[in-house]
C-alpha cells in the first residue's frame, strides 16, 4: 500500500525505521534545514529531535538490549519516514484549515478515550500507537487531533481519505505551502503529496572559482 494510505487508513503516523540519521546541510537559502513549509523551516536539529522521541520510548518500552535491537533493525529510513510525516501532517492541517474545519480538545479526548478502552488502557494504547506507527506518547494527542482533521476534511468532501478527492485536497494544500525539502531526504512531490528519493546529494554550485562543493 502507498505510504499515504497507510499513514491514513488508521492513523497520519511515520512508520518505526531504523537507519542512522543523516547529517544534513543546507543551501544558502535555507541553511541547516530540513524541510521548508510554508516559509517555514523544519530544522535538522527538530527532526532529530522527533526521531529521538522515537527511539526513547522504543528503549523505554522494550527493556530487552536483544529485543530492542530486533526491533530496529527490521525497519529502515526513520529520518525519512519521520520528516515525511512531519511535512504531510502541516499539509493536512493547511488543508483542514482552508476548509473551515476545527477539532477541540474535546473531540480528541472523546477519541483518545474511546481507542483506550479497545487498547485495554492508556498504556495499551501508547503501546499500540509506538509498535504499529512509531508515534511516540508525548505525541498522541497531535496526531489523533490530525486524524479527526482528516476524517473532517474527507466527510466535507463526502469521500474517505483514500480516494481522490481528499489526496486532491491536501495536493492543492500542498502546492500553496510550497514544501522544498533539502535533497539529503529526497524531493517533495506535491501532486502525490509524498516524499520521493533523490538521485543526487545537495549540491551547491561555487560560480566564482567555477568548483562545486557537496554535503
Amino acid at each position: 500500500m502507498h505510504r499515504r494510505r497507510r499513514r491514513t487508513a488508521l492513523l497520519l503516523s511515520a512508520a518505526i525505521a531504523a537507519a542512522p540519521l543523516l547529517t544534513a546541510c543546507g543551501n544558502d537559502a535555507h541553511p541547516g534545514a530540513a524541510a521548508v513549509v510554508g516559509g517555514q523551516r523544519i530544522t535538522v536539529a527538530q527532526l532529530e529531535s522527533r526521531v529521538d522521541e522515537v527511539r526513547s520510548a522504543q528503549r523505554a518500552a522494550v527493556t530487552d538490549d536483544t529485543q530492542y535491537a530486533q526491533a530496529v533493525s527490521q525497519t529502515g529510513g526513520l529520518a525519512r519516514d519521520t520528516l515525511h510525516g512531519m511535512v504531510l501532517d502541516q499539509v493536512l492541517h493547511r488543508a483542514a484549515e482552508d476548509a473551515g474545519i476545527t477539532v477541540t480538545p474535546r473531540e480528541v479526548q472523546e477519541m483518545r478515550t474511546g481507542l483506550e478502552q479497545q487498547a485495554g488502557g492508556a498504556k495499551g494504547l501508547e503501546t499500540a500507537w509506538l509498535q504499529q506507527y512509531g508515534i511516540p506518547p508525548q505525541r498522541l494527542d497531535e496526531n489523533l487531533r490530525l486524524q479527526l482533521e482528516a476524517q473532517k476534511l474527507a466527510a466535507q468532501l463526502g469521500t474517505n481519505t483514500s480516494q481522490p478527492a481528499f489526496w486532491s485536497a491536501l495536493s492543492k494544500a500542498s502546492k500553496a505551502l510550497g514544501v522544498d525539502l533539502n535533497p539529503r531526504y529526497g524531493s517533495w512531490d506535491a501532486q502525490k503529496v509524498a516524499r520521493v528519493d533523490a538521485k543526487t546529494p545537495w549540491v551547491r554550485e561555487v560560480t566564482a572559482t567555477g568548483t562545486k562543493q557537496t554535503t
